[in-house]
């Protein structure tokens, strides 16, 4: 269980939030990334975003080794900017059936292997929120090195365009810089 809170602390600076498609989130300087549930607001937080890591569901056996053979974990010292991407699909989406949304996913939209293209690099992090009732389905924590930021740009453009990005009704783009000591 993770929560992202945004508010007048934390470790991450907000450099940015866009409300890509649909209603944006409150204007927040900071954020923080709790590794537990935080069931209500802290004093100073404008937002909670909670969600829960799960086992991939549109992988298969081969996409899922390549995926833990080159993907790294959050946190590398390098990796000091960061995106939070709060997505919710739509009611059209989730009225597919598993095997229709995995064709229009990876067959037809390339997620995966688009993905794969831009590790180590970037490092992911896919939350679930569906299921919890929250104002997003799934929250997409990245973590990139500097120097990696047009390829971070690059994979954004890249899904966005893609067949399944036509299933989003909601999209909020909030960049972090982690502040590192002197």
């Amino acid at each position: 269980m993770f929560t992202f809170v945004g508010g007048l602390t934390g470790e991450w600076r907000i450099m940015r939030t866009d409300a890509v498609i649909g209603e944006p989130l409150p204007e927040a300087p900071r954020a923080e990334v709790v590794t537990s549930l935080v069931a209500s607001a802290p004093q100073g937080a404008l937002w909670l975003l909670r969600g829960v890591t799960s086992n991939e569901r549109y992988v298969t056996r081969a996409e899922r080794q390549l995926l833990v053979a080159k993907q790294p974990a959050p946190g590398r010292p390098e990796a000091v900017y960061a995106a939070l991407i709060p997505i919710r699909k739509s009611d059209a989406w989730w009225e597919l059936t598993q095997d229709e949304r995995r064709e229009i996913f990876e067959t037809r939209s390339e997620h995966i292997k688009t993905g794969l293209r831009y590790l180590p690099a970037v490092a992911r992090r896919l939350h679930h929120s569906r299921d919890l009732g929250e104002p997003f389905d799934f929250l997409t924590w990245f973590e990139y090195a500097p120097e990696h930021s047009v390829a971070f740009e690059e994979l954004v453009v890249s899904l966005r365009v893609s067949e399944e990005w036509k299933y989003v009704v909601r999209e909020v783009d909030i960049r972090l810089v982690r502040d590192v000591a002197a």
